[in-house]
């Protein structure tokens, strides 16, 4: 039987990500890089398809867990009948990304505990079993071009085609264990003191999150949440590129038992503005500039070529296949890997990208001149583009429809490129996208707005709804106080809120080409607090945000989505997303002109009050802890 979603903690060091359950087993880590093969596969299957487990060897005991304060470091607890025990998990940071590590020490606190460890490496999702070979430090495993060490100083044996070890440890004592990963090709390494390299990266998360700017809120619970979704958005992003991962895993189910299993290991375009103004308020300039930077570098080339998702490096290729010897979470079939949503059409993407290179602009990130060329470029061919229907934010696979948000979109994209001809002194055929810009919001208008419910549809010619038109103020399309878009908010709520979530859409009303059910998804639910905030309903707003944070988990994270009747989080684990619009909702409520006000160009810009804003150290940040 799968482990609830909600009992993992994520541990992560910008190279790769590992879940850990609350029994201290570790059942999903991917080496090197989040999108590489799992070595740990058991949350998608059995034990028998990898895992690592520190317990206690009684099984009477009991547990509790906690993060280290301000860091992605795992410490639980284990209570026994003899003494108290604590497992600390963290991944070192490294600034070589083909060797990755995973330590985890076991600290007696009081008494004495006999603790059990096993050990199955399972490379190749699940299905290769390695060669194991002692060594006077541990075992050294390989299978094909993957090699990994443990290292710790407990006698090892095996059983059962796994690694396993019984040691005892009493108050005082700290006993490690070290995974480290390399190629084949290249020598293994070795951390000499695995103490100071938790204590050396205790003090780098401390340094990084001493950055962020939470002085406006005055609720503890308010500051923390928004700390650890910064902590995990940035244990998310891949530190070579810039890249951020949706999540670090794969098909963890939107229903139990169904078959909307997608692999979230990625980087999506559509992600970039919202990611932008949540790292530029909370003052993370730097980050907010790599990301840029990864964006450009990722959708250069031909603009009939981009993609609305890449690799964490950039890749394009991002061929979905099923694993067949995978039985799923809790038999949720077909384990992918791999996207085919990736060569879609999404009109929006457009949108969403020159909406994140024009915040970006407004809070001088970057230089600018080959942006704006490669603006140019993208939107040649938006102009003909956006009169075709597409696959919609949502990536449906039920067949093309002229969608609404993504219209919405392609007018955003000529709506920041006039700015950028007026605010910036950028040159370009204006004229010509003011027409553009004023056609498209002509025919919104009149082909996706229902004047007899007084609400914006999901796409032409269709009655069914869809969250993403709660985004139509924020984006600037209409302004918030339009009768149309208070109309829609209204619509929405009566139609697409279960339990007081939002759905995407109603699936029997959407032919989205897959069937079966889903969750609320989660950044649907902050969108509409957002959009709470926009009309005023701010009682409203700061309710449901309230609600939405009771959903986290024990350790403040969240999923892709949440079934209210099951009261269990579905999807991919931790979601970025969510976490993105758990920061810009707290923002929105929290300033006068938080990210909702800057986006629609209601509000000054991140970088506008960096001036007055310090960091612990009393100086405006610039650059970031050494990985060192």
């Amino acid at each position: 039987m799968s482990k609830p979603i909600e009992d993992y903690g994520f541990i992560g060091n910008m190279l790769s990500g590992a879940l850990v359950a609350r029994d201290g087993s570790m059942d999903w880590l991917c080496l090197p890089r989040f999108d590489s093969d799992a070595c740990f596969a058991a949350l998608l299957g059995t034990p028998e398809h990898g895992y690592w487990r520190i317990t206690p060897a009684d099984q009477a005991h009991s547990s509790s867990r906690c993060y280290v304060p301000h860091a992605p470091i795992l410490e639980t607890t284990f209570e026994t009948e003899d003494g108290s025990a604590v497992l600390v998990d963290f991944m070192p940071l490294s600034d070589d990304p083909e060797k990755v590590d995973i330590i985890r020490l076991v600290r007696c606190v009081s008494g004495r505990v006999t603790m059990r460890m096993e050990l199955a490496l399972r490379f190749g999702y699940g299905k290769t079993v390695p060669w194991v070979r002692r060594r006077d430090y541990g075992i050294h495993a390989v299978a094909g071009t993957d090699a990994v060490e443990l290292v710790t100083p407990v006698p090892l044996h095996g059983e059962d085609m796994r690694t396993v070890a019984e040691f005892d440890v009493k108050e005082g004592d700290i006993v490690p264990f070290t995974l480290a990963y390399h190629p084949l090709h290249r020598e293994p390494h070795f951390i000499g003191d695995a103490g100071m390299r938790l204590e050396q990266t205790v003090a780098w998360w401390r340094q990084w999150a001493n950055i962020c700017r939470l002085s406006e809120f005055e609720s503890p619970a308010w500051k923390d949440a928004v700390e650890r979704s910064l902590v995990t958005l940035k244990a998310l992003s891949y530190q070579p590129s810039g890249g951020i991962v949706a999540a670090p895993t794969t098909s963890l189910p939107e229903e139990i038992g169904g078959i909307r299993n997608w692999d979230y290991r990625y980087c999506w375009i559509r992600d970039a503005a919202l990611t932008l103004y949540a790292l530029m308020n909370t003052g993370y300039f730097d980050e907010a500039g790599a990301f840029r930077e990864w964006l450009l570098r990722a959708a250069a080339g031909a603009p009939d070529q981009m993609q609305i998702m890449y690799a964490v490096g950039g890749e394009r290729r991002l061929t979905e296949i099923e694993l067949p010897w995978l039985p799923g979470y809790e038999n949720s079939l077909p384990v992918r890997i791999g996207n085919g949503a990736y060569d879609q059409i999404q009109i929006d993407v457009f949108g969403e990208l020159m909406d994140a290179l024009h915040i970006a602009r407004k809070s001088q990130l970057g230089p600018d001149q080959e942006t704006w060329r490669f603006q140019q470029t993208m939107l040649s061919r938006l102009e003909g583009l956006w009169r075709e229907p597409d696959e919609g934010i949502w990536e449906v696979r039920g067949g093309r429809k002229h969608f609404v948000h993504s219209k919405m979109m392609a007018w955003v994209a000529f709506d920041r490129a006039i700015k950028a001809v007026e605010q910036f002194g950028f040159s370009g055929p204006v004229e010509k996208w003011r027409a553009l810009r004023d056609e498209i919001h002509g025919e919104v208008l009149a082909q996706g707005y229902d004047r007899d419910r007084n609400t914006f549809v999901q796409h032409y010619g269709g009655t069914a709804l869809d969250a993403s038109l709660l985004l139509l103020a924020e984006v600037g399309f209409l302004p918030p106080e339009d009768s149309r878009f208070r109309g829609t908010v209204e619509a929405i709520e009566r139609e697409l809120v279960e339990d007081g979530l939002v759905l995407r859409y109603r699936v029997d009303e959407t032919e989205d080409g897959l069937p079966g059910e889903e969750g609320t998804f989660l950044v649907c639910s902050f969108w509409l607090a957002d959009a709470y905030t926009m009309i005023g309903r701010l009682d409203d707003a700061e309710a449901l945000f309230e609600h939405l944070l009771s959903l986290r988990n024990d350790l403040g994270l969240l999923a892709e989505e949440y079934h209210p009747r099951l009261k269990r989080q579905l999807g991919n684990f931790p979601q970025a997303f969510s976490h993105i619009g758990l920061i810009n909702t707290a923002y929105n409520l929290r300033r006068i002109s938080g990210p909702a006000q800057q986006r629609a160009d209601l509000g000054a810009s991140p970088r506008a009050d960096e001036a007055s804003w310090t960091g612990a150290a009393g100086a405006p940040r610039r650059g970031e802890p050494s990985l060192g």
